[in-house]
């Protein structure tokens, strides 16, 4: 199907036709949605000196979801000539596994455009890309000893119709930049990597004029190698934006989302609302509100509206986030954090940007009083198993008598995570959002999202070492 016959199909007359025909036709189900997709994307990747691909690629289809007696129906399709009958066969699937009452929470129908606020980054010439990336790509090759390197650059424009059998009718727009850049360096056995990662929501002029940085990763892969390693144990540890903004995505985030609460018997005997998981100065939020991040939106893939929803507030946990039916099955609201990563997934319940909100401590001050302590910079690794954490810091250094020291080679945190928030003692008052991630869940991967934080100190963290 060509552009010119996408646009032709997606017009305002032809989808009320279908609304009214989702309305009259009389399907036996006690909800349906479709949702129509028109996405396209440009990837650029080098491995070591040499460009590895390039190219742009386009993708339209759509799907439909209907739900019988509690049971859902998923179809997605490419070709919207069968789109009646693709509304059909959902509903038919529905009613074979629907076995119970139907559980939605009550959203109001919404009728709305939402035009993207940044140019289209694809619609950039692919050469100009590129030749920003070369440029780059000499910087780190200027430095000795590396070994290897990686540059990935990603961009993307979709256009999404998301309608329902309540009357909703949305049309969004959305675009999105990630840059990730990893130098490797070597000398004999021993092996150390720095990586800077980026993102927007398609503005491509923040990708830009990062040479200087891109040099500075390079050279500390290399002072690495003679870093020394610190000495394994428990340890006052101040995290930076990055860091900290990682930990609060996965080690907290994904436990806040309803589905895995609901799921889990264990972790909603855990996951108790007013249950004091840290100090009255602790906030956490997650929103799609914010302008100009990765995580943002209007309305999430059900057609709810983004909402700021608070999980932590003074230490205690006030919140959760929800799809529809989590919030039905919960006896809660809504908080639109129904996500899709493409039209080929039904949406679930995913982050959006989430952040520690800042408070008044400077740098200075939160480092002030550690005699002996550790400063732990950026990430590259990292696992969760349930409420047990273990993430790689991507750089780190010693803090001595209030003042940062030598250089350490990366270290490993592992703990718990409702011990370590209840152990964050000092929050800063710089907050930063990393945009250069994508989430993970189930097998829908990578999903826009921005995570941050102001740098915090954790005492009694456990950090691994020689």
């Amino acid at each position: 199907m060509n552009w010119r016959f996408y646009k032709l199909a997606l017009s305002m007359t032809h989808i009320e036709a279908i609304g009214r025909q989702l309305a009259l036709k009389g399907y036996s189900a006690d909800y349906v949605e479709v949702r129509l997709e028109e996405s396209q994307t440009s990837r650029i990747t080098y491995r070591g000196r040499e460009l590895e691909s390039i190219g742009k690629t386009s993708a339209i289809g759509g799907n439909v979801r209907a739900l019988v007696r509690g049971g859902w129906g998923f179809v997605s399709f490419n070709n919207l000539d069968k789109l009646p009958g693709t509304v059909e066969l959902a509903v038919k699937q529905a009613q074979f596994v629907g076995n119970e009452e139907s559980q939605l929470a009550p959203v109001e129908p919404v009728v709305d455009t939402v035009s993207s606020q940044e140019k289209n980054p694809v619609a950039m010439p692919l050469a100009e890309k590129k030749q920003l990336l070369d440029e780059y790509n000499d910087i780190i090759w200027h430095t000795p000893r590396l070994q290897t390197s990686i540059i990935s650059y990603d961009d993307s424009h979709k256009k999404v119709i998301f309608l329902n059998s309540s009357g909703s009718y949305i049309e969004q727009e959305r675009s999105g930049i990630t840059l990730r850049l990893t130098a490797v360096a070597t000398e004999g056995s021993e092996v150390q990597q720095v990586g800077l990662n980026l993102g927007s929501s398609g503005d491509f002029s923040q990708i830009k004029g990062l040479h200087h940085q891109i040099e500075q990763m390079a050279q500390r892969a290399v002072e690495l190698l003679s870093a020394p390693q610190v000495k394994g144990g428990e340890y006052t540890v101040v995290l930076d934006p990055v860091l900290a903004g990682v930990f609060v995505h996965e080690a907290f985030g994904h436990l806040s989302e309803a589905d895995f609460v609901y799921e889990n018997d264990r972790l909603r005997e855990i996951m108790v609302l007013g249950k004091k998981f840290g100090g009255a100065e602790l906030n956490i939020v997650d929103t799609a509100t914010i302008p100009g991040l990765r995580g943002s939106y209007k309305y999430d893939d059900e057609g709810v509206p983004a909402t700021k929803t608070y999980l932590i507030w003074e230490g205690k946990l006030v919140g959760r986030l929800h799809s529809r039916e989590t919030a039905a099955k919960m006896k809660e609201k809504p908080t639109g954090n129904a996500r899709a990563i493409n039209y080929r997934y039904p949406p679930i319940v995913r982050m959006t940007n989430t952040y520690i909100e800042p408070r008044a401590a400077s740098f200075d001050d939160i480092i002030s009083d550690i005699k002996e302590g550790v400063y732990a910079k950026n990430w590259y690794g990292g696992m969760t198993s349930m409420e047990m954490f273990t993430f790689s810091a991507g750089e780190a250094c010693m803090i001595r008598n209030g003042k940062l020291a030598e250089t350490l080679r990366p270290v490993v945190l592992t703990g718990n995570v409702f011990t370590t928030l209840n152990n964050i003692d000092a929050i800063g008052n710089d907050l930063e959002m990393n945009q250069g991630g994508g989430c993970g869940k189930g097998v829908q991967s990578p999903l826009p999202v921005a995570n941050g934080s102001p740098h915090i100190r954790i005492h009694h963290c456990l950090v691994g070492g020689r």
